[in-house]
């Protein structure tokens, strides 16, 4: 606080009613427009392009309904919907950007006001109280205000650089996951008698690698998964794995399950061993089926519907199979199986059909290796940069929230 008190020098804050500062104006519908450069906001942020702009000053949106707490920064033309509010704002009294990251502190969602959907009403908003320093000075207050904007800028800026770096190692990965998980296969080697003749290609430093390409079924056993509602889960007990936390919990592995069922529920279910790989078959998109996580925990587990088990013989690694399931080739042979629209589903004796390229277990062994030390860089939220990400943001808020943390009382609203 020793900054902040240097920084105001013995100024006054005052907290202003927020329709004293900004003034709250309502979206339009943008179905009728033609299509263009300039970005359309709704609540969950850019929904397309038209030619057109509702406003074209810097503003902060705020949204009327749906995801109440997606604040924008926008200091370009845009155009924006119902289902979020713009601002018109005094710049004669209140820097945008210093408006904006304020407006990043407040708890949104205790303002609610949907009984289903959350929604905001521009009375509620109107009545936040917005701390401004020297306000009897406009040009002081505007420089405290551009101070305290650059110091959280530079915050910002430091978790931009971060993430675009996380980005450029995550395609990094990409490109030599596919690389190392691409064998040549012909055309012709998708029919029948062609399915598990040898194929060669050469490593990085020229050796050739025989591979196989057998279809999953051939591999391991596969068990479809049965029940499992999330009803059933216990604070402890005998370790579950959900179909849906594939795809919002786990990583490509665990040692622990997130979820547990009682020892009754669990002789109902489908057993999963060390080693084993689940795999999902339904999501509401296709990116999501046919996710996989390979359990590595000591305690036998279990899972429901909606997943299969691969149990994979000696000649194939789980994790290999794993690993496998990210690539473009797993993705468009699923694509040719997956049947729905609302729902997505993949249905194990389709998953079965799979093509998997199999080299000699050592060269699978040596690819997960790689693999492995890429997803410690990208992935792992305890080291790398996800982490470091993390911790930038916290140092971020913490820095956001003490610099816009003004004593207030009642009686300095005006």
């Amino acid at each position: 606080m020793k900054f902040m008190e240097k920084l105001l020098n013995g100024a006054v804050v005052e907290w202003h009613p927020l329709d004293s500062v900004a003034k709250i104006k309502h979206g339009k519908d943008w179905k009728g427009l033609n299509e263009g450069d300039v970005p359309v906001y709704g609540s969950g942020g850019i929904m397309g392009y038209v030619d057109t702009y509702s406003y074209n000053k810097p503003t902060v949106l705020i949204p009327r309904k749906g995801s109440i707490t997606n604040i924008f920064y926008v200091d370009t033309p845009f155009w924006n919907v119902d289902t979020i509010y713009y601002t018109e704002i005094d710049t004669q009294v209140i820097v945008p950007k210093y408006f904006y990251y304020f407006v990043k502190t407040i708890d949104l969602l205790s303002l609610d006001t949907g009984s289903g959907r959350p929604s905001l009403t521009q009375s509620i908003l109107n009545k936040i109280p917005v701390p401004i320093p020297c306000p009897e000075n406009p040009k002081k207050s505007l420089e405290i205000q551009a101070e305290i904007v650059r110091i959280l800028d530079a915050f910002t800026a430091m978790t931009a650089e971060l993430t675009a770096e996380l980005k450029l190692r995550n395609q990094q990965y990409q490109y030599f996951r596919d690389k190392l998980l691409t064998f040549d296969m012909s055309e012709s080697s998708s029919s029948s008698d062609e399915i598990g003749r040898d194929r060669t290609r050469s490593d990085e430093i020229g050796r050739r690698i025989e591979v196989e390409w057998k279809m999953l079924a051939e591999m391991g056993e596969l068990v479809r998964g049965n029940g499992l509602p999330k009803a059933d889960f216990t604070e402890s007990g005998v370790p579950a794995i959900h179909y849906g936390q594939i795809y919002t919990y786990y990583g490509l592995s665990t040692v622990k399950t997130k979820s547990f069922v009682s020892l009754e529920t669990a002789k109902k279910l489908k057993k999963v061993d060390t080693g084993d790989v689940v795999i999902t078959n339904t999501s509401e998109n296709l990116e999501d089926v046919g996710k996989a996580l390979v359990y590595l925990g000591k305690q036998q587990a279990v899972t429901g519907g909606h997943a299969t088990i691969f149990k994979p013989n000696p000649y194939i690694l789980g994790k290999y199979f794993a690993y496998y399931t990210q690539t473009t080739s797993f993705s468009e042979q699923k694509r040719r199986y997956a049947k729905g629209t609302k729902v997505i589903d993949v249905s194990a004796t389709d998953m079965a059909k799979i093509l998997i390229p199999v080299p000699p277990v050592g060269e699978q062994t040596r690819i997960v290796d790689i693999l492995d030390k890429f997803d410690a860089l990208t992935s792992s939220i305890s080291e790398g940069l996800p982490r470091e990400i993390e911790l930038r943001q916290k140092q971020y808020e913490y820095y956001r929230d003490l610099l816009l943390s003004f004593p207030q009382s009642s009686a300095q609203v005006h």
